[in-house]
């Protein structure tokens, strides 16, 4: 005689949480596990599930529950300076890259990766916790584009090095592309590519083959491009095309239509002036990321 199992009700409580917008996967585990999270008046474990007639409370407050075809899913483009920081808050005071960001009800922007403070360049930010998850997890290998400049000798051998792997602290890692942009003297520019986003693992990379990381700039997350106009400290909603894009890649279906585009207002912030993009588009073209086959060296056309 078997014995019949009843399937699990409803969904992980930490991906209900993100698909409502509270934060990343990984954050909703942890907001658990600190005892924030109650479901139907009782406190809330890891592996809990629930579904959408149970009653969630972070804090004491109520989460309005969305299903995901009735969700608007946001994203929005940012140019990161170099000096500011990925936390939300900083206990030495320092600028981080939430300060810039537009206010939100009832939601909060939840960052799709990070850059350590010396590097500038592209950071995607959402309202949808389970997209933002989804984009950071190695298994789904999505691209990130960078141009960085390098000092000292870089040889071909060293190149074929990056491509076929080296063995770093916390496990192998390799550059998917690699091209050469251009330089003089001891500093040459090059457009790498990475299918992970590890702590500084494009900085390590080249500091493996002796060789010094001068500049880092994000200019590409999956299929979102930084917009030539977008300049330092700026923000520009991403359209629903490109975050329809966004989702397939990771599988998750089209939300519901994005508002209409906005950008950082025209302001004076700081003695720095930060010009308001007037609502162009996030992605002016598509440009195919360089694809070169190991050992290839020659100089990139961007």
């Amino acid at each position: 005689m078997t014995t019949e199992t009843t399937p699990p009700q409803g969904e992980k409580l930490q991906k209900i949480l993100a698909g409502a917008g509270l934060g990343s996967r990984r954050e909703m585990e942890r907001w658990i596990s600190e005892g924030r999270i109650t479901v139907n008046g009782e406190k809330a474990g890891l592996g809990d599930r629930a579904t959408a007639e149970d009653k969630i409370a972070v804090d004491g407050r109520p989460v309005k529950l969305e299903t995901y075809a009735s969700r608007i899913r946001r994203v929005i483009a940012y140019n990161k300076p170099e000096g500011e920081i990925c936390s939300r808050h900083d206990p030495e005071g320092r600028p981080t890259v939430f300060d810039r960001l537009p206010k939100l009800q009832g939601e909060r922007w939840i960052a799709i990766g990070r850059l350590d403070i010396n590097t500038s360049g592209l950071m995607l930010f959402t309202t949808d916790g389970e997209l933002a998850s989804r984009l950071m997890h190695p298994s789904y290998q999505v691209e990130r584009e960078y141009a960085v400049r390098i000092m000292g000798n870089v040889t071909e051998q060293k190149v074929k090095n990056l491509f076929e792997g080296v063995e770093l602290e916390d496990g192998p890692a390799r550059f998917t592309d690699i091209v050469d942009s251009g330089g003089a003297g001891i500093n040459r520019w090059f457009h790498v590519c990475l299918l992970e986003g590890r702590n500084r693992e494009v900085r390590r990379l080249w500091e493996s083959q002796e060789l010094t990381v001068s500049r880092l700039k994000r200019v590409r997350f999956a299929n979102v491009i930084i917009p030539d106009h977008l300049r330092m400290g700026q923000w520009e909603e991403v359209d629903k095309s490109e975050i329809d894009e966004l989702a397939a890649a990771v599988k998750l279906t089209p939300a519901a239509n994005a508002p209409s585009r906005k950008a950082s207002p025209r302001h004076t912030k700081t003695g720095l002036k930060i010009k308001g993009t007037r609502g162009k588009p996030a992605i002016n073209k598509k440009r195919p990321s360089p694809h070169k086959k190991p050992g290839a060296f020659k100089k990139n056309r961007h």
